[in-house]
């Protein structure tokens, strides 16, 4: 299971990857790095996705530097995080508190 403070550890040495696919949704999307960061450093986890390949990863929930709910996916590779995408929930896939998925239990 990933644990946030490995995540936010990543973003304090310095090893954070972001994927290329990330790089273009983030462009796509409006969304900006320090967006991200915030989101990871002050965020929670809200899904664990343990049989991702090649590594896990998680949904993490928090908020863009302008206060906006932003949801980051990333993975711990063990020695850096990955960043592999990032975006703006609706309430279309998400309930209204945009933590919980809908047709999950609660």
């Amino acid at each position: 299971m990933i644990e946030i403070e490995n995540l936010r550890g990543y973003y304090k040495k310095d090893a954070i990857i972001i994927s290329l696919h990330a790089q273009e949704r983030l462009r796509q999307r409006g969304i900006k790095q320090k967006d991200i960061k915030n989101c990871v450093m002050t965020g929670e986890i809200i899904e664990q996705y343990p049989d991702d390949f090649p590594f896990p990863s998680c949904l993490i929930f928090g908020y863009t530097v302008h206060n906006i709910v932003i949801h980051v996916v990333m993975s711990d590779e063990g020695t850096i995080g990955r960043i592999i995408t990032a975006y703006f929930p609706n309430t279309e896939k998400f309930e209204s508190d945009l933590r919980t998925r809908k047709g999950r239990n609660k």
